[in-house]
């Protein structure tokens, strides 16, 4: 189904030894939980090419559009799962309960990175080996038998093209030591300065593997 839906990545993991991915669930449907069907899409190059020095309208409604797009898909595949007999909880595409964490229900970059679909990167999202972080992702947890991925032994390397276009200074060359406080407020500055209705940015994720006329050719 998800294929069929204009879904670009799926990929499974195993959640039964990652009770840390998730924030305020409850922990008796969490250890019912084996899997977590993992679910992404392609940001528009095209649109990322409209990017300059931060977020501007046509990104925004497109990063709601792949949201809705997600949601509504995952909603789908819990629905199907279902039907027979199992459960399966849909996980929001983007939707945050800690702001200070900046953290949601669920990490979906961690439980991507479980699932062998890609590495985490220096601007601390999930890259993939084909479009980069030009993704974004949601999650079905579920306890329907599936075959599970295996994370993928890569890394950014020597790869720094994040760093120089963060206008936070929040990627470092140090995979962990990104500032999450340094790009929260940032996010927060361009809502008030660019009139921008959600806390996002892009600049990084257009920087990852190039924008559309220099696109990665795997």
């Amino acid at each position: 189904m998800g294929r069929r839906s204009g879904i670009d990545l799926l990929g499974v993991a195993d959640i039964r030894e990652q009770q840390g991915c998730f924030y305020e669930l409850p922990r008796e449907l969490l250890a019912r939980l084996s899997f977590a069907v993992v679910i992404g899409v392609r940001v528009s190059p095209t649109v990322l090419d409209t990017l300059k020095d931060g977020p501007n309208s046509i990104y925004y409604h497109h990063y709601r559009q792949l949201n809705f797009l997600l949601d509504n898909v995952a909603l789908k595949i819990a629905a199907e799962i279902e039907k027979l007999g199992y459960c399966a909880l849909p996980i929001p595409a983007s939707q945050i309960i800690d702001w200070n964490k900046m953290i949601g229900h669920a990490s979906h970059k961690k439980l991507a990175q479980l699932a062998g679909l890609g590495w985490r990167g220096r601007n601390n999202l999930l890259v993939t080996e084909k479009w980069g972080a030009q993704v974004r992702l949601a999650s079905i947890l579920t306890d329907f038998p599936l075959q599970r991925g295996y994370p993928v032994q890569r890394d950014c390397s020597s790869c720094q093209a994040c760093l120089s276009v963060c206008p936070a200074k929040a990627i470092k060359e140090e995979i962990t030591a990104f500032d999450h406080i340094a790009c929260y407020n940032q996010l927060r500055e361009f809502t008030r300065t660019l009139h921008i209705g959600q806390y996002i940015c892009g600049l990084c994720v257009k920087a990852c593997y190039g924008s559309k006329s220099d696109e990665r050719k795997i």
